[in-house]
């Protein structure tokens, strides 16, 4: 399934051709030039063409640029590495929380770990950049196939008309983030012409703007199971996030959407995988290196959990972001043997915060919880407290994304590999072992990043069924939940147990590095003020109280500088 990657990047590699490389002073302009976005002779091949072009808009979510990990961005002011579309969106969503800190004082990051960013942060401009990159990259695509910019003859255009869809949907992925990053951004869009500004507009008008149009994109929608792109279950689930956090984004609350879409996701996924939940039957299977095999179009479509995915395949994609960055910011050669999570990386950077590993109930290190089995803890020599910032061992390493591999029912082998030298016992997964070891290790992941699952859309009509919700629905968001409880090892709820705040830490437990963290605090309202706090929060050690209005991030300083008065900064900064 993975041969798809390497149309992925044949594509993008034609598409740098198109000059689409942005700095943040100019990133909202449109090109100028309309013929810039073709190369060579489109008429001699348009499905082949067509194909290339479309590519660009699924690699910008894999890869920076063109030019190697960290090489050749798209975007600059951050580089390559750093400023890849996971990535970025994984300090914003994830290093602001309770559930991970970044140890070394990169310049950017620091401020974020600490809630204590302004509008000059180089982050939140990588962020800002790559994000509407990834919208103007789309846009061209959608316009340029129906202004007639692509020559489309009549056997190409039932192919054309669906990856305008697909576009459409992967431009509604990358809005999510600016709205809810941003608030009131700017609206660019296909209907712009060439050269021209697009405007700021409010939180709420962008929200209906993109909602409209991913409706009537799933709506027309036939596609599903085609591995690497997005299918009808991933629209509709991207669909629920939208809706979920309609009462943040607009101030109206959409839970009854929310609930009915992910209603229509569900009944089409019972009755197989993990107790007939269509889930798959190993958690951390869902983060290793074969990990296609659940996502639409693998070989396992009796558990396709991945709902739509980010694929890697080494040495097609080589990034410093993605599961890249998830495998070796988690792990240590000092601390631990990494060849056991089948990379040759260790970058020693990332453990989680004491309040997150509380979740987990760990009694002398060890946590009857199966999402945990792969975390060092004291057992290996680390700390669960936080008194260190910049120590490593100074919070226990959340492992959760490797590079090995799943066999072919899609379960890990769980071993125990003992370290003479240091004196500990390792848990590791995967097949194909030699000596206890993982047969094969890689410069780069060849893991999927999960942009969506759904275990995720089981939370979101769980926490529906919560707010506002008779009593039949609670009947089953208490199932749902269980589900995941259940696949976990750890005992289901009773009624009296399915609560909100109970709901907001099993979404931890589950979703964790799933870049959903920051989004479900501020929905719960624990993101900002006193109510919660943790480990460094307001560079404090045992967490403070942050502003309400640090709920939005500032408008990048030099975006609104290129506006000048055509441009407000979101309140408080």
């Amino acid at each position: 399934m993975k041969s798809y990657i390497s149309k992925i990047f044949i594509g993008a590699a034609l598409f740098s051709m198109t000059g689409l490389v942005s700095c943040v002073g100019d990133l909202d302009q449109l090109p100028n030039d309309p013929n810039s976005i073709t190369s060579g002779n489109f008429g001699e091949d348009p499905q082949k063409y067509l194909s290339e072009v479309m590519a660009k808009c699924y690699s910008s979510l894999a890869v920076s640029g063109q030019g190697g990990p960290n090489g050749g961005s798209d975007i600059s002011g951050l580089d390559g590495g750093t400023s890849n579309w996971s990535r970025v969106i994984f300090m914003l969503n994830e290093f602001t929380t309770d559930e991970v800190t970044w140890i070394w004082p990169d310049v950017g990051v620091f401020d974020l770990c600490t809630g204590t960013w302004g509008s000059s942060n180089g982050v939140l401009q990588g962020a800002y950049g790559r994000l509407y990159t990834h919208i103007a990259v789309c846009n061209d695509f959608i316009r340029s196939v129906n202004d007639g910019t692509f020559t489309i003859d009549a056997q190409t255009k039932p192919l054309a008309d669906q990856f305008v869809l697909e576009a459409r949907a992967l431009r509604a992925l990358s809005y999510y983030y600016v709205i809810d990053f941003f608030g009131n951004a700017v609206r660019a869009w296909d209907d712009m012409k060439y050269g021209e500004v697009p405007p700021q507009t409010t939180r709420a008008e962008l929200f209906r703007l993109v909602t409209d149009d991913l409706e009537d994109v799933l709506a027309n929608f036939k596609e599903s199971g085609v591995y690497g792109r997005v299918g009808k279950d991933g629209v509709e689930a991207l669909l629920c996030r939208y809706y979920l956090n309609a009462e943040v984004f607009t101030g109206t609350p959409m839970y009854d959407k929310c609930w009915q879409h992910a209603e229509n996701i569900i009944k089409r996924h019972k009755g197989s995988g993990f107790q007939g939940s269509g889930l798959a039957k190993d958690y951390l299977a869902l983060f290793c290196a074969n990990n296609d095999k659940f996502a639409p179009g693998g070989s396992l479509q009796d558990q396709n959990e991945i709902l739509w995915t980010i694929p890697y395949e080494y040495p097609y994609t080589e990034s410093y972001g993605g599961t890249m960055f998830f495998i070796a910011a988690a792990t240590s050669a000092a601390s631990m043997p990494t060849v056991l999570y089948g990379l040759n990386a260790d970058w020693s950077c990332m453990h989680a915060r004491e309040q997150f590993a509380d979740k987990f109930n760990f009694t002398g290190g060890v946590s009857a919880d199966g999402r945990t089995y792969l975390w060092c803890t004291e057992k290996q020599g680390f700390t669960k407290e936080n008194d260190e910032f910049t120590v490593f061992t100074s919070g226990y390493a959340a492992i959760k994304y490797t590079n090995v591999k799943a066999d072919e029912n899609g379960m890990l082998r769980r071993n125990t590999y003992v370290d003479s030298e240091r004196g500990f016992t390792f848990n590791w997964a995967g097949i194909g072992e030699v000596n206890g070891l993982p047969a094969q290790t890689q410069e780069f992941a060849s893991s999927d990043f999960p942009i969506i699952r759904l275990a995720d859309v089981y939370l979101m009509a769980a926490e529906c069924s919560l707010r506002g919700a008779g009593e039949k629905e609670k009947e089953k968001g208490l199932e749902y939940v269980n589900y995941l409880r259940s696949r976990a090892g750890v005992d289901a709820w009773v009624k009296d147990q399915f609560t909100l705040d109970n709901l907001l830490d099993e979404r931890s437990r589950e979703l964790y590095w799933e870049n959903v963290r920051r989004t479900d605090l501020i929905r719960f309202n624990k993101f900002t003020g006193s109510s919660y706090t943790w480990a460094w929060k307001n560079n404090m050690r045992n967490g403070g109280a942050i502003p309400e209005y640090m709920n939005l991030f500032p408008l990048p300083s030099d975006v609104v500088a290129t506006y000048g008065s055509n441009m407000k900064q979101n309140p408080g900064y």
